[in-house]
């Protein structure tokens, strides 16, 4: 561990992936604090003002504060993004494990129910499921976790297959292991390298899958949201570009630093990686 910390430290993209991530985490804990306006609040300044000393970033058609805006949409973009990549590499992990470990005709059905996620365009059945469900924080979080599972899936039972003949599980399996001890205590333990780069890649995708979501308007009209603030900016792309130019920089900056440190740790893993 110690080991896998100094090689991060000296990776200097990797680094500045982690130092761009744990400023956004700040901002996504603490930045309502920060915040100099009421997010939602109509009229802090006059409509479309270009950024200034009082707006930072200017202020949207109704006079809100862009800064202040982004700040909170923030943590709602991230919250959106941690749930949906925790939610889909528990559902991932599951069924990539069962498929694994057993084998067979299990094996075959779960992967056959594997290929069917992954065959049907993931964003247009987001794109059913919100309308359908409603447009709201929670729906737009398990539709984007429920449609993303298959990656991990797959994942999971490739290092099972490959770790469910080892020599450490037999000698577990003779000593009298449960199945559920075998799983979880024994071998996912030493799976768990490549589900965490997985993870780190799927709280990008989900952001991402959010933001679409929004831009073409089912986002939650009740939390200010990053995607939500490109949809209301769609007018707006010539007369008041600070409009869409600053949430969509915060999106990018935060997707492209989690892919760097996800290929950051991907060599970490794979020491075969490190010196291409």
């Amino acid at each position: 561990m110690r080991t896998s910390l100094r090689l991060l430290k000296k990776n200097k993209v990797s680094a500045g992936a982690t130092a761009v991530l744990g400023a956004v985490l700040f901002v996504a804990v603490f930045g309502a604090a920060l915040a100099p306006y009421n997010p939602g609040q109509v009229g802090v300044g006059p409509t479309t003002a270009a950024p200034s000393p009082a707006h930072l970033l200017g202020t949207d058609d109704l006079g809100r504060d862009v800064f202040s805006r982004i700040l909170a949409g923030t943590r709602a973009s991230v919250a959106v993004g941690l749930s949906a990549a925790m939610i889909t590499t528990l559902i991932g992990v599951l069924v990539g494990a069962t498929a694994g470990y057993f084998g067979g005709t299990i094996d075959d059905v779960l992967m056959r129910i594997t290929e069917i996620f992954q065959v049907i365009p993931r964003f247009f059945l987001a794109v059913l499921m919100v309308a359908f469900f409603g447009a709201n924080l929670l729906n737009i979080i398990f539709a984007i976790a429920i449609l993303s599972w298959p990656e991990t899936a797959r994942i999971v039972r490739s290092e099972f297959l490959s770790l469910r003949s080892r020599q450490f599980v037999s000698a577990a399996r003779i000593a009298g292991a449960s199945t559920a001890t075998l799983i979880f205590l024994e071998i996912l333990p030493n799976a768990l390298g490549p589900v965490v780069v997985n993870a780190t890649l799927q709280v990008g995708q989900a952001m991402i899958l959010e933001a679409g979501l929004s831009y073409l308007g089912l986002a939650d009209r009740n939390q200010v949201s990053l995607g939500l603030m490109l949809f209301e900016a769609q007018q707006f792309l010539r007369s008041a570009w600070w409009m869409s130019l600053f949430p969509g920089a915060v999106i990018t900056l935060v997707v492209l630093s989690l892919n760097l440190l996800g290929d950051s740790l991907n060599d970490l893993i794979d020491p075969r990686r490190r010196g291409r």
